[in-house]
Formats: C-alpha cells, structure tokens, sequence
C-alpha cells in the first residue's frame, strides 16, 4: 500500500494523470487500485474479474476527468448494488491550443484560464506571438500550429481545445487538418461566413471528408450576438462547455444570416 500512495504522489506531482478506486462499501472495504494515464495498475480489489471491470472504468472517469461513486457485483457485475466503489481522477488540466496571435487571442487566454485550461499560444510570426502580448497564456510557440500539433497532438483528448484563430488559409487550412488528426474534444475555426465557406472547400480539396468537416465549430463560438474580443471569447468558452456538457446551444456554425447583426 504505501508503494501505491507514493505511485500516487508522483503522479499528482508531476501532473501525470491518475486515478484511485477505493471499495467504500462491501466486501474487502478499503481496498484500492491505481490506474496510470498510460494503462499501468497497481494494487488489486480483490478479484481479478472486478479489476478487470473498474481498471476500464477508470479509465473511462480519468479519460473524462471526472469523479464519483460507481456500484458493481462482487465480480463486477453491472446494474448491481453489492460494491460501492469510489473512483477519484486526478487529470491534467485542460489544454486549450490557440492558433494565431490576434486581437481575439489575449481575451480567449483570459476566459480559458478562468475555466481551468491550460493555455498555449502558437503563431509562426515572431514579432507578434511574445509573452508580453499574452501574458495570460502559460505558453507561447513561435512555430506552425500544424508543426506544434504534430508534437503534442497525441496527448490530446476529449476535454481539450483547438481554437484556430488565424484567418489565414497558410496557417488556418494545415492547423485544421492536423488538428482533425487528434482527439482533441473541441475544434473551432474563427472567420466569416465567407471566410468559412473558403477554408471549408479548401479543407474538401485536401482531403478532408465531410464528416470530418463536421467536427469544426466555424464560424467559432454561440450566436449570442457577441462583438467584442471579451464577448467573442466567452461565447467560444460557452460553445465549448455545451458541446462538452451535451447540451443544445445556439452555434453560429448552424446559424444563418449575418455573424454581426445590427444592433
């Protein structure tokens, strides 16, 4: 056990993600298992078959990042209420890639650290991707988005973002298509609706399929009327929570007429 808890504290501490199921109630009560970002277990239930069913739903809550109480058989068995099992996950922040270094782009970093992610900037162009612009991010890439994600983009997962910001198809069309090589939970392209329609057929010609296409929020962000880069930020943050969360929310994506509407 106290091999398990040390597992535990490194991984924690270096930000490792990891999680710990602990029988609360039922037979063997107290006995727990460690379950790594990277598949290893350690410690044990008590039965290999309930280990082998909490090890996958653990794994399932940390992939989530979330917590809670799971009920099994004394084998695992499903829709049963012998075991009260706690799973508790210790995820990584959320990543949120920002894809241009733009008016909109120290806003977002705002909003996105208010909610927890982690934040990188990333911008080929040197004179404007600088720390002093965006203080807010945790890092700032001087690179080509498609470059950077080819580096981190194998980490990424369902609670993480890619906001490509850039309106440039050199930089915006590679980000796209390396980001749609991911898992990344959000992908979000910001433009008009013409700029939109342009990268979306310039994304067909590459490629892309159709039913990739539908994984891109473009224009980015909930049709909540914003205008500001403040406002434009929170209705991007707001279309990732409801996608994340499951709920229905107005997308400018599925939205017709103009973005910026008369006041």
């Amino acid at each position: 056990m106290p091999e398990l808890f040390d597992e535990l504290a490194a991984a924690i501490k270096a930000e490792h993600p990891v999680a710990l199921a602990t029988i609360v109630r039922g037979q063997d009560s107290g006995a727990k298992l460690l379950v790594k970002g990277d598949g290893t277990v350690l410690g044990s239930l008590g039965n290999p078959d309930l280990d082998r069913v909490v090890v996958r739903d653990t794994i399932g809550e940390l992939a989530a990042g979330t917590s809670g109480i799971r009920h099994y058989g004394e084998h695992g068995e499903a829709r049963q209420d012998v075991l009260d099992i706690f799973i508790e996950s210790y995820a990584r922040p959320p990543i949120m890639l920002i894809f241009g270094a733009v008016d909109f782009t120290a806003s977002l970093c705002r909003v996105a650290k208010v909610l927890g992610y982690r934040v990188t900037v990333c911008d080929a162009r040197p004179v404007f991707a600088t720390h002093q612009r965006f203080p807010a991010a945790d890092e700032v890439v001087v690179d080509w988005p498609h470059r950077l994600l080819a580096k981190v983009g194998p980490d990424l997962g369902q609670r993480d973002a890619v906001c490509v910001l850039t309106h440039d198809p050199k930089f915006d069309v590679p980000a796209v298509i390396a980001a749609l090589k991911t898992k990344v939970g959000y992908l979000g392209a910001m433009g008009s609706r013409r700029t939109t329609d342009d990268r979306n057929r310039r994304l067909l010609d590459e490629g892309v399929s159709p039913e990739q296409l539908d994984r891109m929020m473009g224009p980015i962000g909930l049709d909540l009327g914003a205008r500001t880069p403040e406002e434009t930020a929170i209705s991007i943050c707001a279309e990732i929570i409801a996608l994340r969360s499951g709920r229905i929310a107005p997308s400018l994506r599925d939205a017709q007429g103009d973005i910026h509407r008369p006041s």
